[in-house]
């Protein structure tokens, strides 16, 4: 990688000497006459590393060191001085300069100083963005998985977390839908602002209204005094509606008109009332098909649905049961006093071959239970609730992380073998393969089948 360093400084000679030495040193250098100049040049250009004069005429060097750590801090900036202004290069330092060095400047002491700033900027930038990352994943410490579908809904949160916009959050009842909605929160400007949820189909009509848009004193029976509403006690941060497809039109009317004007009346009420809310939303519906049936507003959708994350059912993100799982175990076991260690193969397949029609929440009531009753400190099936007991894991195949490639081949056709109670002509086509390749694989790893019949 090579550095681009941008010298200022109103004395040509000066500036253009100095460049000419840190391009032997094998640095990119521009240059600028005054302090100006120097900011555009640092706002419109890629530049690693500032050196500058300390007194020029216009813009300062300490102004325009404030104004460059203000937009990137941690930006090294090295100062420039005469002999006596030295208490000024000092003080300068003391607000974020990097280092400074007295004119005459002695190139070689510059060479040093310039490649010791540089490398403490990559450590900085390095320890910033792993902080970052940190983050990120403290974030996403409720929200388990490392599937290909989960790793996409983290890369859109990630995107749309730090924007304004309005998110859609879709999935079935028990994906997780309110832990996407906290993500979104606290990787948000929000964050240290309200995050307020309401549950719309836990409310009725005239109640829910009240709720979201608050209610003067006497609006209706009962309202012996003004009362703000969610809105209003989520402004500043994020107000997060689930079942958002349960409202009905007149709430989808004052709704609309809040993300269009971001202003609305109190039941009852005349006078507006402003607000600044980041608005997230959640639904098990298909409001495409609501607003077919005449349901759901057509113009709410489109301005609800700016980004939209859809939660995929634990059927379709299978690889991510066993660290859900184990997650449970490991919480559930130390809620009941117990030591348990893990899940035996067969109950293993068991979790793999049901379809949790639940999702994560059906899977970690049916990990309470299994822990409650389990004996000893592995659970088998029959630790599991009835639905997982009668079911079968027929159509599931189970390797061992880190066995050979011949090794899974072979599993993969005695299970499939098996399955097909030794016919080897509909294994055979079950695994893609010709019937004499099938023949030649039986003999190599010493496994037998019936006659096709």
């Amino acid at each position: 990688m090579k550095f681009r360093l941008l010298v200022i400084d109103d004395e040509k000679n000066i500036r253009q000497g100095l460049a000419e030495s840190l391009e032997e040193d094998g640095y990119d250098v521009v240059c600028a006459q005054d302090g100006d100049e120097g900011w555009n040049l640092f706002s419109n250009g890629d530049i690693d590393l500032v050196i500058t004069d300390l007194k020029m005429p216009g813009l300062s060097g300490d102004e325009l060191m404030r104004r460059i750590l203000a937009q990137s801090p941690g930006f090294p900036v090295i100062i420039l001085t005469g002999h006596g202004s030295v208490e000024s290069a000092v003080t300068a330092m003391r607000t974020g300069a990097w280092d400074f060095l007295t004119k005459p400047v002695d190139l070689d002491h510059l060479s040093l100083k310039v490649k010791r700033a540089l490398d403490n900027r990559e450590l900085f930038f390095q320890h910033r963005r792993a902080k970052e990352e940190l983050d990120k994943q403290k974030q996403f410490k409720s929200i388990i998985g490392n599937s290909r579908n989960m790793r996409e809904v983290f890369d859109t949160i990630n995107k749309a977390a730090p924007t304004k916009a309005s998110i859609l959050i879709t999935g079935e009842s028990g994906v997780g839908k309110e832990l996407v909605a906290n993500a979104i929160h606290e990787l948000s400007p929000r964050k240290n602002m309200p995050l307020i949820k309401v549950h719309c189909a836990a409310l009725s009509s005239a109640l829910l209204e009240s709720e979201l848009f608050g209610h003067e004193k006497g609006a209706f029976t009962g309202a012996v005094s003004r009362r703000k509403g969610r809105f209003e006690l989520a402004s500043g941060g994020t107000l997060f509606l689930d079942e958002i497809g349960e409202i009905d039109q007149n709430i989808q009317i004052k709704l609309l008109r809040v993300l269009q004007e971001r202003k609305f009346e109190r039941v009852g009420g005349e006078q507006s009332v402003e607000v600044d809310v980041r608005i997230v939303v959640a639904t098990n519906k298909d409001l495409k098909a609501e607003i077919e049936k005449g349901n759901f507003r057509e113009d709410l959708y489109f301005r609800l649905n700016v980004v939209n994350i859809h939660v995929p059912p634990l059927r379709e993100r299978k690889d991510d049961i066993p660290v859900l799982a184990s997650v449970f175990i490991k919480e559930f076991s130390m809620e009941n006093g117990k030591k348990i260690e893990g899940i035996n193969e067969k109950a293993r397949s068991q979790l793999y071959a049901y379809e949790w029609p639940g999702n994560i929440r059906e899977l970690r009531n049916c990990i309470e239970s299994a822990v409650v009753m389990c004996q000893s400190n592995i659970i088998t099936v029959d630790d599991f609730p009835p639905p997982l007991r009668s079911i079968t894991d027929e159509g599931w195949i189970n390797i061992r992380l880190g066995a050979s490639m011949e090794e899974c081949e072979k599993i993969i056709i005695q299970d499939t073998l098996s399955h097909f109670k030794g016919n080897k002509t509909k294994t055979a086509d079950a695994l893609g393969i010709g019937r004499k390749t099938l023949l030649r694989k039986l003999a190599d790893y010493n496994l037998a089948g019936s006659d096709d019949e």
